[in-house]
């Protein structure tokens, strides 16, 4: 019987093996990988082996899904149109994005599948321009001299020809440090070559598109190869344009007699035309199928020459613009986080010491900047082609990144770490907290300020220190507590914080050896049976540090630990699970108590508010800033009800600071 894992492995490297040999192989293959993923959400077959949902394909999920959303409105605006449902049903499949996480992850596809599978499409380019030159009876010079297709349209063949190509580059660079060299030279030979290949498609965007692929190439170097692998990349671009008869055609044309090339002439016409449409409905746009039906009205009325009827009536020739023309501002927003999202978490691991889980991110990072820039002469998310590619190719890197990520955490721990907790009626936490800090530290201080429940019982049953003291505030008690540590280095946690089991492999994995001076350790707010992966729940304080040199400010609540300047500080992935309210009430009553505390530590340090203007002000800011700007609403419900409770806090604070200097303004009066 065919081993389900093994048949998704064989299903992504069909999908992108065929893509430009029939779009067919890359939707067939995309849409059984998706059906997988379904029936297995279904079943909860990937929760089931433990795993845990990264927050960052949670956001990746949320640009997917929203530009669907977005156009889906803009169709259901206009009616429903014929035109606009034929492009909604391309930007539908954006849908399969979740289900493409959950088969993929599932099958723990990896850096080699991915890199394996992005090879066989170089060798399939490669192939097709062979065939091609065999079907007109070896006339190699005819193919050389003609803008080449491979079948299809030359412009889609070359944008996918030279990622294609460049992937299997990155590929190559992996295999090297992989330690297999006769693979790396076989993936560099045809990586090459598929980009030599896409040149022939004279695809202008090819030629603005390459520096910048090349240059995501030069992180994965040695430091002594970055500045030589700059150097090159202008020489092997201007060599590329040298050879372009098209690029080299339209500058001659630009710089001698002040004009463009026919071709972008229509299209600065047809961007005019989109940017008027954006101006007739900034917040709607013309609807999916109104830019059409625009294009065609102004031939009709003699305002646009009758050939805009065989090239310009489907889309715009631009992503951006097309996306302004069709749905508006809100257009523009989807289209930009498809791109910048992706683009932004692949950008973050580039650094990785990690050499899969690099170079899966420059590959991510060349997937999102060729869109970018393939984008600024064709709607790229209006061809089925295009779009099923960045589908299959974000899910199945970033998926294949975050599999590698979990692996990767495999060394112990070389370093002494001092864990400190301060306390009070911690009773229903400070077991659960003491048994996780274990996994990371060698000595646990807990620092308790008179509980009158079992906390300091159970404490002593579990750490190495534990005394009784009297509350002078978050921050001095903290200090108190790090005075007593004795590790290189301390973790700093609150009792109802856990640490989580991948959290504490990817610790004692850095601390083997250390690359910053300090830790922020991303939190997992759990509250009312959810997690919290957004809003201000999505923070990442820091709690892990050097202890050399360090010490905690002296405030009431929200203190802070103050490093050396100078200090790296770095941010980890895993979670630090943090219970913190056991229910609603006891969140009113925490809230109650921080807002105050904010107000009297504001109150100490002179700050004055006059009017109750700026605590709702500061109200209604935080409330935005938490449920929009951080995405609190992919929280669902409980996102809001934070939002909600977070703006409140604040409202509360500066009303408290309000009430403090009320006493000595009547006095005055």
């Amino acid at each position: 019987m065919l081993n389900p894992t093994l048949a998704f492995h064989a299903l992504l490297i069909i999908g992108f093996g065929g893509a430009l040999l029939s779009s067919s192989i890359l939707a067939g293959a995309t849409l059984l990988l998706a059906i997988a993923g379904m029936v297995l959400s279904a079943r909860k077959s990937l929760y089931k082996t433990g795993w845990d949902k990264p927050k960052e394909l949670r956001l990746l999920h949320f640009s997917f899904w929203f530009f669907v959303l977005v156009s889906f409105l803009s169709w259901a605006l206009e009616g429903f149109d014929y035109e606009g449902g034929k492009t909604f049903g391309t930007h539908a499949r954006f849908i399969l994005f979740w289900p493409l996480i959950v088969a993929i992850s599932y099958a723990r596809i990896g850096a080699r599948t991915t890199f394996a599978a992005f090879g066989l499409m170089a060798v399939s380019i490669i192939g097709i321009f062979l065939v091609t030159v065999a079907a007109r009876q070896g006339a190699l010079g005819q193919v050389l001299n003609s803008r080449f297709g491979g079948g299809i349209n030359p412009i889609s063949f070359g944008n996918l020809a030279l990622l294609g190509g460049m992937l299997t580059i990155v590929a190559a660079m992996f295999f090297i440090r992989d330690k297999r060299v006769g693979l790396a030279i076989l993936f560099f030979t045809g990586g090459t070559a598929a980009v030599l290949t896409s040149m022939l498609s004279e695809t202008r965007s090819n030629l603005v598109a390459l520096p910048f692929l090349l240059v995501v190439l030069v992180p994965l170097l040695s430091k002594r190869l970055r500045v030589a692998g700059l150097i090159v990349v202008p020489l092997l671009v201007a060599g590329a344009i040298i050879t372009s008869d098209r690029m080299s055609s339209s500058l001659n044309g630009l710089l001698h007699n002040g004009h463009l090339d026919s071709g972008m002439e229509i299209r600065l016409e047809v961007w005019g035309q989109a940017l008027n449409m954006l101006s007739d409905n900034p917040w709607t746009g013309a609807g999916l199928g109104g830019y059409t039906h625009k294009i065609e009205a102004e031939v009709a009325d003699g305002n646009l020459p009758k050939y805009f009827l065989d090239c310009c009536t489907g889309h715009a020739h631009n992503d951006l613009l097309n996306n302004a023309a069709t749905s508006g501002i809100p257009g523009i927003l989807s289209w930009a986080l498809l791109i910048f999202i992706p683009l932004t978490i692949f950008a973050r691991n580039l650094s990785s010491r990690h050499a899969a889980t690099a170079h899966l991110a420059a590959a991510g990072c060349m997937v999102s900047i060729g869109y970018f820039f393939f984008g600024l002469t064709e709607a790229t998310f209006n061809r089925t082609l295009f779009l099923t590619f960045y589908l299959l190719a974000v899910a199945s890197i970033a998926s294949a990144m975050f599999t590698e990520l979990s692996a990767s955490y495999v060394r112990n721990r070389a370093r002494k770490v001092s864990a400190t907790i301060i306390t009070k009626n911690e009773e229903d936490h400070i077991t659960d907290c003491l048994k996780s800090a274990r996994l990371v530290a060698d000595e646990i201080i807990v620092l308790d300020s008179g509980s009158t429940d079992r906390t300091v019982e159970l404490a002593r049953e579990l750490a190495d220190v534990v005394e009784v003291t009297d509350w002078p505030g978050f921050g001095i008690q903290k200090q108190r507590a790090l005075e007593k540590a004795t590790g290189e280095w301390v973790l700093s946690l609150d009792a109802d914080e856990r640490v989580t089991p991948e959290l504490a492999r990817e610790i004692n994995d850095h601390l083997a050896d250390p690359d910053a001076d300090a830790y922020k350790l991303p939190w997992a707010v759990t509250i009312y049976g959810s997690r919290l992966d957004f809003g201000r729940s999505g923070r990442a304080p820091l709690r892990l540090f050097r202890r050399e040199g360090v010490s905690f400010s002296d405030a009431l609540v929200h203190e802070r630990i103050l490093i050396p300047s100078g200090r790296k500080i770095k941010t980890l992935r895993g979670r630090l699970t943090h219970y913190t309210h056991r229910d609603f009430g006891h969140s009113l009553e925490k809230s109650a108590k921080y807002a105050w505390l904010g107000s009297l530590e504001k109150h100490r340090k002179g700050k004055k508010t006059r009017t109750m203007i700026y605590p709702t002000l500061r109200g209604l800011m935080t409330f935005v800033q938490v449920y929009f700007i951080r995405f609190g609403f992919l929280d669902g419900a409980v996102g809001y009800l934070t939002a909600v409770t977070y703006a409140q806090v604040t409202f509360n604070k500066y009303a408290g600071l309000w009430t403090l200097d009320r006493p000595a303004r009547f006095e005055k009066s």
